[in-house]
């Protein structure tokens, strides 16, 4: 299936010269939503994954029915401050800044077959982050899913150690 063409491109957006690949239309489409799931979770089974992961937010649209579809636990990453439980951090680097991101300390047990699944593979910052604490708590990253990889913006070198799969690329 061709998901470039429910993917919407929307240009300046957030800013100018920024061509914005919005999921929100694939998702609308039951159909192709369910096929690029179906998709990503063939190969979170070839991984033979025990746990999904997801980064917050739109890694939650991604990972969970990828969970959902493989019975498998789905565990997520999000920002500072949201997580209830107790947690451990890494801080990454943004375009602009930098920003953190935790984990529950519990979520993931030693030796576990962990797929990261998110909506987009960009700079690989978030990505990376996110095996770092995966790593930490004594999980093994066995593979990562995306919608999209924008590859001229090189985040698959950030991953060069790890089986990167994407449905569509620009």
């Amino acid at each position: 299936m061709d998901f470039k063409q429910y993917i919407t491109i929307v240009e300046d957006y957030p800013k100018e010269g920024i061509r914005f690949k919005d999921i929100t239309t694939l998702m609308q489409d039951g159909q192709a939503y369910k096929k690029a799931i179906e998709e990503l979770a063939n190969f979170a089974r070839e991984k033979n994954a025990d746990v999904i992961v997801g980064p917050e937010a739109r890694g939650f649209v991604v990972g969970c029915p990828i969970a959902f579809e493989l019975e498998k636990g789905f565990v997520p990453v999000r920002k500072k401050g949201k997580l209830p439980r107790e947690v451990i951090s890494v801080d990454y680097g943004l375009e602009y800044g930098n920003d953190s991101l935790t984990i529950h300390k519990d979520a993931i047990q030693k030796g576990q077959r962990v797929v990261i699944a998110d909506d987009l593979l960009a700079t690989g910052g978030t990505i990376e982050a996110t095996i770092n604490m995966v790593e930490q708590l004594g999980g093994e990253v066995v593979g990562i899913a995306f919608l999209i990889e924008l590859t001229y913006l090189d985040g698959r070198d950030k991953l060069q150690d790890y089986d990167v799969y994407t449905l569509t690329q620009y």
